[in-house]
């Protein structure tokens, strides 16, 4: 496959899985302000742009955190190329460069997705029609990625694809995670009260894991067992260690097609082997925070490595 093939492929569900994330991202972020007193409100939205790494971008636009501004930018804000808008637009750019490699329902549901979204983000969202927009979002995500695993041969197509999803995955669970550790507690006084559980299921509503936390858990919540949950668990389908696991299996089904290993692969192993290695109890001790940033910047370098050793830009 050509590296402009693969690139466009990569990106494409990259941004499209962003996009999702950024709803995902944005919902827990509003619900978490619901439960946070009058004078912290404009703390948990300023969490929410730190959390999503594009702070810079929004204090060149705006001078203060209030929730108007902040769900205009990372919905509908074409100069934030993290924006709702942004990331379909991008992702449907990539889809028509590599369109001959997808199927038609593929394609016809990603050009669909862009065109119901142009026409519900054309005008700014009030915090009263929030919760219904970020389900349009999701929703109309799901159905691409619906297509792609109805639709598609499992080839180095596939393959690529799973990979941009899964790294774009690992990111988003990483920052949805650390928004809680970022600001939202800045207190242990509040560990363990009525505001840390609500921000706690909400966290694991953003990621649609409460339900099948509480399947495995029962009503048993702690920061200890959810964190372990969204990180550790490889039954969760938006922990880290899933994102990595699947991030490998697509690797080594390149390296098997190709006949050839990459720099990527091992970079891979060592990301997914950190994950395997560690305990809850040893992230908590280590710091929670520092962890995640740390998995950040992992996941990011091996995207990039992806992107020099397939040729993504040639």
């Amino acid at each position: 496959m050509l590296g402009k093939t693969a690139g466009g492929l990569f990106w494409m569900f990259r941004y499209l899985e962003r996009a999702e994330n950024t709803a995902r991202l944005l919902e827990a972020g509003w619900r978490i302000a619901l439960t946070a007193a009058d004078d912290e409100g404009e703390n948990e939205w300023e969490s929410v742009i730190t959390t999503a790494g594009i702070k810079p971008g929004y204090e060149a636009r705006h001078d203060s955190y209030d929730a108007e501004n902040v769900i205009d930018y990372l919905l509908r804000d074409q100069g934030n190329p993290s924006s709702v808008m942004s990331c379909i637009a991008a992702a449907r750019s990539n889809g028509r460069l590599v369109r001959t490699a997808l199927s038609s329902e593929v394609w016809e549901a990603t050009n669909e997705t862009w065109m119901v979204l142009k026409k519900a983000l054309a005008r700014p969202v009030s915090e009263r029609q929030l919760h219904e927009t970020l389900m349009l979002v999701r929703n109309r995500s799901s159905m691409v990625r619906g297509a792609l695993h109805g639709t598609m041969l499992r080839n180095d197509i596939f393959s690529f694809s799973h990979i941009g999803t899964y790294v774009e995955r690992a990111d988003n669970t990483a920052r949805i995670l650390d928004v809680k550790y970022y600001v939202l507690l800045p207190s242990m006084a509040h560990v363990g009260g009525s505001i840390d559980n609500v921000q706690w299921d909400v966290i694991l509503r953003s990621v649609s894991a409460a339900r099948s936390y509480r399947w495995l858990n029962g009503g048993e919540m702690s920061p200890l067992s959810i964190a372990d949950f969204l990180i550790l668990d490889l039954r969760m389908p938006r922990s880290l260690a899933f994102c990595q696991l699947k991030i490998g299996e697509s690797l080594a089904r390149l390296e098997q097609n190709y006949g050839q290993r990459h720099p990527c692969h091992d970079l891979a192993r060592r990301n997914a082997e950190r994950l395997e290695e560690v305990t809850i109890e040893m992230i908590f001790d280590e710091g929670v925070h520092e962890f995640l940033r740390a998995c950040i910047t992992d996941n990011a370098t091996l995207a990039g490595q992806i992107q020099v050793d397939y040729r993504f830009n040639e």
